[in-house]
């Protein structure tokens, strides 16, 4: 493979990455400097927060934490219900619900400081909900274990 002399001009190929970063910064800092223009002309219009309209008491953004806190909440729901109809523990992993149960319970602690319904209502649930999984996993470990025994 020759290589070019000083004198010899330079392929474009041979400065590509140059040429191809400079694209890719401009590409990358376009958005990001339109998002920070956005961001300045925008910080003093907030997002209003109005009463709901289906009840009253709640905020719109409390009944969006309400149906968002339910899929998060009950997704440990159909492993428990497999694990107590199968009466099997062999396809749980016990670690995780717990870890889930002790986070659940600093989200409740957070929900507790910034006075949110919906934050403590669900990981009170999620908890509980974690914590009977855990609980069972190792109850049907105990039995099983005690029939092979």
């Amino acid at each position: 493979m020759k290589t070019p002399e000083i004198d010899e001009p330079v392929a474009s190929s041979a400065i590509a990455p140059c040429g191809g970063q400079a694209v890719l910064n401009r590409v990358t800092l376009s958005p990001l400097m339109l998002a920070m223009i956005l961001s300045e002309a925008c910080a003093s219009v907030g997002v209003p927060d109005p009463a709901s309209l289906f009840v009253p008491r709640l905020h719109r953004s409390e009944i969006v934490g309400i149906v968002a806190g339910f899929g998060t909440t009950f997704a440990g729901l159909p492993d428990l219900l497999t694990m107590l109809r199968r009466r099997s523990h062999e396809s749980i992993n016990p670690r995780m619900a717990a870890i889930m149960a002790v986070f659940q319970v600093l989200w409740v602690y957070y929900g507790l400081l910034i006075a949110s319904r919906p934050v403590i209502v669900w990981n009170v649930l999620g908890a509980a909900i974690n914590s009977i999984i855990v609980w069972s996993y190792f109850r049907l470990r105990r039995a099983h274990s005690a029939e092979f025994s």
